[in-house]
């Protein structure tokens, strides 16, 4: 295949690393970078991005969050594609920022607000449906179970996008994971006001990551594997967390 026939070959994507992955796994936005450059996209990255405000918005914090939704707009402004890590963060952009805009009374920052997170995606609906494939040509022989995080399914809908990307992985053996679409009980500040429900709901689903056999847990959210990785590290259970994007990086040479 040559640059010219590859399916992102013209299309520019400015990454949206998000603040929790740039700070805590920078590994999954360089690997963002590097499947959509192995893709034919052409990557950016506006310095001028923060955060998406979405923990202050969940705690209702409305008008403390304006100037977050001010700076993506004006960081992304010119952006064709916005690409991001994380589907908690790409619904907060959907269905926060015109909602906080309309709140602090900026109708034109509603207007902005809405145009850019129309071209805000998560990285797995920006491959399967702007790109339109679902073989990146990724290579990972592991044992491997699926956690669909609760905003990535319930807020941004991205139904069963990741898998269909994670089937089409060499090597990969998908295990199923008994209530995959149970809340791993992070839910950002929920984990702090709720600290007892969190840990339980996080026993539950490192439970059933471990009865499944699975070697890796993967998900679309840093947050999420942060919480499930944690409770799995201190039961000693041997399995490790491995973010979507740093699974679909993966090549066949890289793994020899």
């Amino acid at each position: 295949m040559t640059t010219a026939t590859l399916p992102g070959a013209g299309i520019k994507v400015a990454l949206f690393a998000t603040c929790i992955t740039d700070t805590m796994k920078p590994s999954v936005p360089i690997a963002t970078v590097k499947l959509l450059e192995r893709l034919g996209c052409t990557v950016e990255f506006p310095e001028e991005q923060t955060c998406c405000g979405q923990i202050m918005a969940n705690t209702g914090y409305f008008k403390e969050t304006e100037g977050t939704v001010r700076n993506y707009v004006k960081s992304f402004s010119d952006a064709e594609y916005i690409v991001a890590p994380s589907g908690s963060c790409v619904g907060s952009v959907r269905h926060q920022h015109e909602m906080i805009a309309n709140y602090v009374g900026d109708s034109g920052l509603a207007k902005e607000a809405a145009a850019t997170a129309k071209r805000t995606y998560d990285i797995a609906e920006f491959i399967v449906d702007v790109l339109g494939i679902t073989d990146v040509g990724a290579w990972f022989p592991s044992k491997v179970a699926y956690h669909p995080s609760c905003h990535g399914k319930r807020i941004l809908g991205l139904g069963d996008r990741p898998m269909q990307l994670l089937q089409a992985v060499g090597g990969i053996q998908l295990v199923d994971l008994a209530e995959a679409d149970q809340c791993c009980g992070f839910g950002g500040t929920f984990s702090l006001k709720n600290s007892d429900m969190s840990v339980a709901m996080a026993a539950d689903k490192a439970r059933h990551v471990i009865e499944s056999g699975a070697e890796y847990v993967v998900g679309g959210d840093h947050a999420c594997l942060m919480n499930i990785g944690g409770m799995l590290h201190r039961q000693r259970s041997g399995v490790k967390t491995i973010h979507l994007v740093e699974i679909l990086a993966s090549t066949k040479e890289e793994t020899r």
